[in-house]
């Protein structure tokens, strides 16, 4: 038995983020928010979203505050600032952080309290601040998840709060705005859709209409994501890389993430390390632990990715491998290049551990494996 639940409507297409007027009136907006960060806001992309805010009349403000990683005190500062001048709609404009801040600002901007307090399940009332989302970024699938990632800056450890209450009311994924990524984050933000689409299909929690999105989101990325790396104006690439990103989120939301997040996590606490980047560096390595237990689905993975072999064993082996060549050609560096010291794989292990999607991954993973994981990854690439 499972559920599918998707209580966001998606907007889809090249321009859609001129239809956002139209979605503000839908849900009868008055006053509004938009989320961002400082990098955001000093971009011409910003720009862009006010001449709509203008065109419509709208009474807007710009909170620009979010940092990647979002910690719990901006959360609760952006839920404070909207209190104080009547906000009644957030709009999530930018990468994961924007809209996984707007989303837990959303939950205790109604019902408040502090954000670490809806950590768990069944903590979250209906009465959420309606929001939209707008990536700027082809990687989380932020915009359509009902989950939201914070950094509780007095233990130093990620949590999630996940209702689907917080969901976006809309999200417009307009891939013109991805046109001007550098090629980095690119990369880093295509391997974290990767990373959500192989996750989602294979996580033991994993139910067919999640493991057929996610399947099919492989396709799409890998198709691509050297294009949009190598030619940031290809809009082709640049659509199929948002929607490979978009079917990753809508897979692993409805399945779950494993060992791969728990460890890019732990390491998003401990060193406030790029989330996409810390995936993509590992996601190979939790790959070949799990082999054993995920052959037959690994195998899917790498034929979704254009290996013709018919063999199980050994086109799961190569899917793997091509997974690490493709991180170096699209020029993603290896975790020693992150500073991460040796002497930390013990408390970032432990933290993996405690992480709420470590029972999810398909192969059990205890403490002494994640050190192993992490010295491997740490050792392999220079």
């Amino acid at each position: 038995m499972f559920d599918f639940i998707l209580p966001t409507k998606i907007i889809y297409g090249a321009g859609s983020i001129n239809l956002l007027e139209e979605e503000l009136r839908n849900i009868k907006a008055k006053k509004i928010m938009i989320i961002t960060d400082k990098g955001i806001a000093k971009s011409g992309l910003l720009s862009k979203l006010e001449d709509i805010m203008n065109h419509g009349g709208y009474d807007y403000m710009v909170f620009d505050d979010i940092e990647a990683n979002p910690k719990d005190y901006i959360v609760e500062e952006c839920a404070k600032t909207a209190g104080e001048n009547d906000i009644d709609t957030f709009v999530a404009f930018g990468g994961g952080s924007p809209m996984d801040a707007a989303k837990g600002a959303a939950v205790i901007s109604r019902q408040g309290g502090r954000i670490r307090d809806y950590q768990g399940k069944n903590k979250i009332g209906e009465d959420c601040m309606p929001l939209i989302t707008i990536p700027t970024t082809a990687g989380t699938g932020s915009e359509v998840t009902f989950s939201s990632v914070i950094t509780d800056t007095d233990r130093n450890f990620k949590f999630t709060v996940k209702s689907p209450y917080i969901a976006a009311k809309t999200a417009i994924l307009d891939p013109e705005l991805t046109i001007s990524v550098p090629s980095l984050i690119t990369a880093s933000t295509g391997m974290d859709a990767l990373t959500h689409a192989i996750e989602g299909y294979t996580a033991n929690c994993t139910e067919p209409i999640a493991e057929a999105i996610g399947l099919y989101a492989v396709e799409y990325i890998v198709s691509s994501l050297s294009r949009a790396v190598s030619k940031g104006d290809d809009l082709e690439a640049r659509d199929n890389m948002m929607m490979g990103s978009l079917m990753g989120g809508l897979s692993f939301s409805h399945s779950d993430v494993a060992s791969v997040h728990c460890m890019a996590e732990a390491l998003g606490s401990l060193y406030d390390a790029p989330h996409g980047l810390c995936n993509s560096i590992l996601l190979p390595y939790v790959m070949e632990y799990n082999l054993p237990e995920c052959e037959y689905k690994y195998a899917r993975i790498a034929r979704a990715m254009g290996i013709d072999d018919s063999n199980d064993r050994s086109a799961a082996e190569k899917g793997i491998e091509y997974i690490k060549e493709l991180s170096e050609e699209i020029g993603l560096p290896g975790l020693s290049s992150l500073d991460i010291d040796p002497d930390d794989f013990e408390r970032l292990a432990e933290m993996s551990v405690e992480n709420g999607s470590n029972a999810s991954n398909p192969r059990k993973v205890d403490k002494e494996t994640y050190i192993q994981l992490f010295r491997k990854a740490y050792e392999d690439r220079r």
